[in-house]
């Protein structure tokens, strides 16, 4: 990586080039690497080292953006340059104030030198516990195990230089036979976190117990999500719900709804960047510290989430809460570090208490039906068992459903005691997320046998 003094040099010299009302610069230098495996081989590795310098340069209510890999001297003044341009050929955006001023900016722990560290012998590694445990069953494992190391910085010219440098590795691989397939995925800041076992373990059996599924008709089931499913859940909450702007714009069901009830009393949702329990981050990318938001608290929408543009545009009792996105980005801003409160039910338990029910691994391919209400369809992935008076029968084909997140939420029998941290699809976020147990969800259709 780059290191503070150098990232600092990039930051003071388009600061000092820019001829800008008002200055920002974003840097963000990422060493990462891939170990991709399939059919219990590896194909070469891959490393890639990059570093994005992106500028937004405010003349007046004007703005400009330009970005830039290169970060010679001569490089950056250009790219400040290009900013100013940029901005002067553009409309004034009427409700647009100012970038954010200093605030305190506090230390997270989200580096692990190990993780820097980790060189293609020790991914390999990790791999052959998997390929060999799939192989002994008789399976075929196909994944990727991905380690990363990053630094990011912004600064602007009202004062605000913020920097911090993270560390992420994730796994994941999907071990299959000829009728049935399983799945196992973990994410850590800590590479040693990693356990290739205990991954293959999970994706084995779930594998074996799948084979020869069998075809149940569609309807309105019982179901329990494991972690995984759940975090499809959050992902599109993220993405529909919990947003500034979605709420102004009431496209989000916590629009004009705030005080209410609007899940079960067993519901909490927030997200944290300061905790270090999932993959944490100090600040945003305006600089602005990271805050505790809570959305849902016992089943009451309490807040979404903010960054200043929006903050500003929605009035003087508003403010940013440390969830803005890069530069350019039109989405407004999302929620990245999401929990979901853990209950005090098994596994074993929400199984036995189910009296006929699918066991959800996973989802895969969903896509949004109704954004307000969060309508999603979608399917079963990798492990879809039948429950019958309370005990998993067998495997069952896929299923596609179409089902409302908020209503199924409104219907939880149980929530599990066990969260786990799992990688999202939306912003590269972490949520830590325990199994659920819901009283109805809405299969639609039945995966034909191939």
């Amino acid at each position: 990586m780059l290191g503070e003094p150098e990232v600092r040099r990039i930051v003071d010299t388009v600061l000092n080039a820019s001829r800008a009302d008002q200055t920002e610069v974003e840097v963000f230098s990422n060493n990462s690497a891939l170990t991709r495996f399939a059919n219990h081989s590896i194909p070469p590795h891959v490393e890639h080292t990059d570093v994005d310098v992106r500028v937004r340069a405010v003349i007046g209510q004007k703005i400009g953006i330009a970005s830039s890999n290169e970060i010679s001297p001569d490089a950056l003044a250009r790219l400040a340059a290009r900013a100013v341009e940029l901005a002067q050929h553009q409309r004034e955006n009427e409700d647009f104030r100012s970038l954010p001023r200093p605030q305190p900016v506090g230390k997270v722990n989200s580096f692990v030198e190990a993780t820097a560290r980790c060189g293609p012998e020790e991914r390999a590694g990790v791999v052959a516990q998997i390929c060999d445990a799939s192989s002994r069953a008789g399976l075929t494992a196909a994944g990727a195990f991905h380690t990363t190391a990053q630094e990011l910085a912004l600064a602007n010219s009202l004062g605000i230089f913020a920097y911090n440098t993270e560390t992420q590795a994730d796994i994941n691989t999907v071990v299959m036979s000829e009728t049935s397939s399983g799945y196992g995925a973990r994410v850590s800041k800590d590479v040693g976190d990693i356990d290739g076992d205990d991954v293959a373990r999970e994706a084995v059996d779930a594998a074996l117990q799948g084979v020869e599924p069998r075809t149940v008709g569609a309807g309105e089931y019982e179901v329990i999500l494991a972690p995984y499913a759940v975090c499809d859940m959050l992902d599109f909450f993220s993405y529909l719900s919990f947003g500034a702007l979605a709420f102004m714009e009431k496209r989000s069901f916590m629009s004009g709804r705030l005080g209410e009830r609007v899940m079960g009393e067993n519901i909490s949702i927030w997200d944290d960047g300061l905790d270090e329990r999932g993959l944490p981050a100090a600040f945003d990318y305006e600089g602005v510290p990271k805050q505790r938001v809570n959305f849902i608290e016992d089943g009451v929408a309490k807040n979404v989430c903010w960054d200043t543009y929006y903050a500003t545009k929605a009035g003087p009792d508003h403010f940013s809460t440390g969830h803005a996105l890069p530069a350019g980005a039109t989405i407004g801003p999302l929620p990245l570090h999401l929990f979901m409160a853990p209950g005090d039910a098994g596994a074993d338990d929400m199984v036995k208490s189910t009296k006929r029910g699918i066991w959800v691994s996973r989802f895969w391919y969903t896509r949004t039906v109704h954004p307000l209400n969060v309508v999603t369809t979608g399917m079963t992935r990798d492990g879809t068992f039948i429950i019958e008076d309370g005990k998993i029968a067998g495997p069952v084909r896929d299923l596609r459903f179409t089902q409302g997140y908020v209503e199924a939420l409104n219907h939880i029998d149980a929530v599990g005691r066990d969260p786990m941290l799992v990688l999202g699809d939306v912003g590269g976020g972490a949520r830590l997320v325990p199994a659920l147990k819901i009283a109805k969800w809405n299969f639609t259709g039945v995966k034909e046998a191939q």
